[in-house]
């Protein structure tokens, strides 16, 4: 087994770190690599859990507040580190009894972007909740490490955010473009999705160059022994795709994710945002 180029589940203590780790078992046991649980503890700023709010400082008392801040935050660190410990070890048993071959866990301290791109090198998937704490409380849609994290990273990213359902139907979101493109030759090449019929989907204006395009990504799946059937549709890329999702009983999206920069997506909006927030299936995102 593989244990460098491992699956790397990203978990936090809601209800969608049991999404997460179902999931990062099945793609563990399809690539035949171990599955790390990884859980990352925000470093909060401290603060004083003190009554008095007078603003009176007495003698010694900037010394006496650092000492007070400084075993307060020991105190918080640690019942997190143990909390955080029982958590992952939960998920660990839950992983194995759905047939994860091999199951590792780790909690750190830090920010979830600059970890993640720090193991980014040994990780052959990512998978990651669309929502997590903090969403699952405030109620958005997304959850706001989402895109950040997504542009950070250079692996495939599975985003997840319903319970587990058996990846039956694959369809792949294609455009043409250079990212999708080098999609299509992962799942060719890559054991994750082998054996699963694909739908290959295209969305916009039928054309010449558009239709050598589907026809190359029939050609390169179907080389590799893939079921496939394909689609050119006119219409707004969400509409379409949400559409197909429906009528095809589509189980896993694969799509191209945050293709233009940062500014233009704050000023027009994200085409991969608006999928993900209206797509009820799990979503490969290529980068």
């Amino acid at each position: 087994m593989n244990t460098e180029n491992r699956v790397l589940a990203c978990v936090d203590q809601s209800k969608f770190a049991e999404y997460v780790t179902d999931y990062g078992a099945w793609a563990a046991r399809q690539l035949n690599v171990a599955l790390e649980l990884l859980h990352v503890i925000d470093r909060h700023p401290e603060f004083s859990a003190s009554d008095d709010h007078s603003g009176a400082i007495g003698v010694n008392a900037q010394e006496k507040l650092l000492n007070q801040l400084s075993d307060e935050d020991q105190i918080r660190t640690k019942a997190a580190r143990e909390q955080g410990r029982l958590f992952l070890n939960e998920l660990r048993q839950r992983a194995l009894a759905v047939g994860a071959p091999e199951v590792d866990v780790r909690q750190r301290h830090g920010e979830l972007e600059e970890t993640l791109v720090e193991q980014q090198a040994n990780v052959r998937l990512f998978i990651l909740g669309r929502r997590g704490k903090s969403a699952e409380t405030s109620h958005r849609d997304l959850g706001r490490n989402l895109e950040r994290v997504v542009r950070a990273l250079h692996r495939p990213i599975l985003a997840v955010n319903y319970p587990f359902k058996p990846i039956q139907r694959v369809m792949v979101a294609f455009d043409g473009g250079i990212t999708t493109r080098k999609g299509i030759e992962k799942i060719a090449t890559t054991p994750l999705l082998q054996g699963l019929p694909i739908h290959i989907l295209m969305s916009g204006k039928k054309n010449s160059d558009a239709s050598k395009q589907l026809e190359w990504a029939i050609n390169r799946l179907q080389s590799t022994g893939f079921e496939t059937t394909s689609a050119l549709v006119p219409g707004d890329a969400e509409t379409v795709i949400g559409t197909a999702i429906l009528e095809q009983k589509i189980d896993l999206l694969v799509m191209g994710a945050y293709n233009h920069s940062p500014l233009r997506s704050a000023l027009f909006g994200s085409k991969t945002s608006d999928v993900l927030r209206s797509s009820q299936v799990p979503t490969l995102l290529l980068r």
